[in-house]
């Protein structure tokens, strides 16, 4: 009785212990001038403010507290920057400082150390994975050398959209997905994950890749309280660091086994390199085996795929969504179209720059529904200045791009579509600059171009090769879903009908569907 008396109180004795040291540990530090910040609870801070979606809960604050203002995440301070001037602030004077990520458990298990492109800190190594990802894989040639893997991809989207009997429903979430996975995956490793049986190289293998992207983009963002609350942290709160243990080996495991896919088929062919990704990172290995190894490949394999998928898929359906909800849009950009390419070829990527207008739904789309709406987190090197507020060292910046998006001192009717905003004939260029769904600064996304071409491609295809009308008379729902890439609540389904176009040029194609 005694000896679990003892057990008892020494365990309430810790707790104690273990509280007490967290409350100090997480007390505000007594700095000068931060930004203004809503009242915080002990121990977890502001954590209990953030419901979703968090951009919209932000922009919410930002409304009360100011485009610059604070809060504590547990034991971390985060700076949440909403106005246009404040990001040019950032990302100009303060561009270095701000060049940090955060440190967060997923880059730790999944991000290999804080070593990939996307999360290591700046530095030598940092520079060295942009100087690759920017002239080695995302350069104009690099991209030119894989059109054919685009315009085949997007072929057969096209193709799984035909039917013969008029107009039929369809859905395009899935679509667009199997659309952006192949692209990337076809020019990382040569192979399809999405389609039909016969048009994937090895089933069981696609269900892990996929089953691999579900866990990868469930476990994204920074939304996980161990992060902000060490004490979390130590005891692993709902097993999460084991879930990214598990999880980060067998993504290690599935890209290794790529990897040592297309080294050994380059030894058996005599040291002849398909055009793929992997086999050119493989070849500058062979020059430089001291940097490229395994683990760099690996890493920018990881970040090609996670970054240049769900990302374009979610925007092709934003897209199609504010098409569906404004016709005479759609019909404005088909009569562009028509006039520009015409009705005896499938437009081509060097046709899209003939497509102004087009142009101008894309940016606005990415003005309204910006995939990565809070961008990637920034954290602060050193002591900084944000709109006349003290920035200390260490802490987590998040730029609220959706809510500078529809700031109405930037913008005429700031939630309301309108593509013509960005035309160039009055002062769409000057628009554009104030657009930052790929980041601003040094570490803005160098996957820009590729995005671009995809987006402008898949949408000019679907506008040339069909008549496109909603499944109903009511608006496509608007609402924005949970995930860190803002999809829509509701998948996009719509009504297609095949114009002219596909009796002239694809005829042969979809009569072997």
């Amino acid at each position: 009785m005694e000896e679990s008396a003892f057990v008892y109180y020494s365990a309430l004795s810790l707790i104690f212990l273990l509280l007490t040291f967290l409350f100090f540990y997480t007390r505000p530090k007594n700095y000068k001038n931060l930004p203004p910040s809503p009242p915080s609870l002990p121990i977890i801070g502001n954590l209990h403010h953030l419901k979703k979606p968090v951009h919209r809960t932000l922009h919410t604050l930002s409304l009360k507290y100011g485009p610059v203002f604070s809060l504590r995440f547990g034991s971390r301070l985060v700076v949440v920057v909403s106005s246009s001037s404040a990001v040019e602030e950032c990302f100009t004077k303060n561009d270095i400082v701000l060049a940090n990520r955060p440190y967060l458990l997923i880059g730790k298990y999944i991000g290999y150390n804080h070593t990939v492109l996307t999360q290591a800190p700046y530095g030598d190594h940092w520079r060295n994975l942009r100087r690759i990802a920017t002239v080695e894989i995302l350069s104009t040639h690099r991209l030119n050398s894989f059109i054919g893997i685009r315009r085949d991809e997007t072929k057969r989207l096209l193709e799984s959209l035909y039917t013969d009997k008029g107009f039929a429903k369809v859905e395009l979430r899935s679509k667009f997905s199997s659309l952006t996975f192949n692209i990337i995956m076809r020019m990382v490793a040569g192979k399809r994950y999405y389609g039909d049986d016969g048009d994937v190289a090895d089933m069981e293998e696609a269900k892990r890749f996929k089953k691999i992207i579900r866990e990868l983009v469930g476990l994204g963002g920074a939304n996980n309280p161990a992060d902000f609350l060490p004490l979390l942290r130590w005891i692993d709160f709902n097993g999460f660091q084991k879930k990214l243990k598990s999880l980060g080996n067998t993504v290690d495991e599935f890209l290794q086994g790529l990897i040592e896919e297309h080294r050994s088929k380059n030894k058996e062919e005599l040291g002849i390199k398909s055009n793929t990704m992997i086999d050119h990172l493989l070849s500058l290995q062979e020059a430089q085996p001291e940097y490229y190894t395994d683990q760099i490949i690996k890493g920018l394999i990881m970040v090609l795929i996670l970054a240049g998928t769900d990302t374009s898929a979610v925007t092709l359906e934003w897209a199609m969504s504010n098409l569906l909800n404004h016709p005479e849009v759609l019909e404005k950009a088909k009569a562009e179209v028509d006039t520009n390419i015409g009705q005896d070829r499938l437009i081509d990527e060097s046709d899209v720059s003939k497509l102004p207008y087009l142009h101008c739904i894309i940016n606005e789309t990415l003005r309204l529904f910006p995939a990565a709406p809070l961008l990637v987190p920034h954290s602060s090197s050193d002591d900084c200045i944000i709109g006349g507020y003290n920035v200390p060292r260490d802490t987590i910046v998040l730029v609220n791009a959706w809510a500078i998006h529809r700031d109405p001192n930037l913008w005429d009717d700031p939630t309301s579509f309108k593509p013509e905003r960005f035309d160039h004939n009055h002062s769409g260029a000057e628009a554009e600059k104030l657009v930052i769904p790929f980041g601003h600064g040094r570490r803005a996304c160098p996957g820009a171009g590729l995005a671009q071409r995809t987006l402008g491609l898949t949408l000019g295809s679907l506008i040339q090769c069909f008549d496109w009308k909603r499944v109903g008379q009511e608006e496509i729902d608007m609402t924005e879903g949970k995930g860190t890439t803002m999809p829509q609540i509701i998948p996009l389904e719509a009504m297609c009908k095949p114009r002219p176009i596909f009796s002239k040029v694809l005829s042969e194609a979809v009569a072997d569907i």
